[in-house]
């Protein structure tokens, strides 16, 4: 089993920067992929930011790509994701998710493990 807490979301104006943490409690952080969610009122869950068992590989859609980075403590059983450059487009409640995949993927329901959740508020 792993629990997973998000933290560091809050209200910011755009074009600031936001860092999220979640922390993980549980056996064997590193053997999860990680991955960063987001979903605004209406709208389906997506895809934010994924990182590799040992942090050497990532992945972003288009949308943060160059704006936001993942990465990850395994000593510290920690994922952040370092938000810069942000548009109100962003706004959304920002889930922590992880699962034994071998490969990174990005689908919702390929993650069994969920946070609940950290809002992050963008004004223009």
């Amino acid at each position: 089993q792993l629990q997973l807490v998000e933290s560091g979301g809050g209200l910011v104006q755009a074009e600031d920067s936001l860092r999220l943490s979640c922390a993980a409690s549980g056996r064997a952080f590193g053997n999860y992929i990680m991955a960063w969610f987001r979903q605004a009122p209406g709208k389906e869950r997506e895809f934010v930011a994924a990182i590799s068992r040992p942090g050497t590989g990532t992945a972003y859609p288009d949308s943060v790509k160059g704006r936001f980075t993942i990465s990850r403590e395994n000593a510290k059983n920690t994922v952040y994701l370092q938000m810069n450059s942000l548009k109100p487009e962003d706004t959304a409640r920002y889930y922590c998710a992880a699962d034994e995949n071998t490969f990174i993927r990005y689908s919702p329901n390929d993650y069994g493990y969920w946070g609940q959740g950290t809002q992050v508020t963008v004004s223009s």
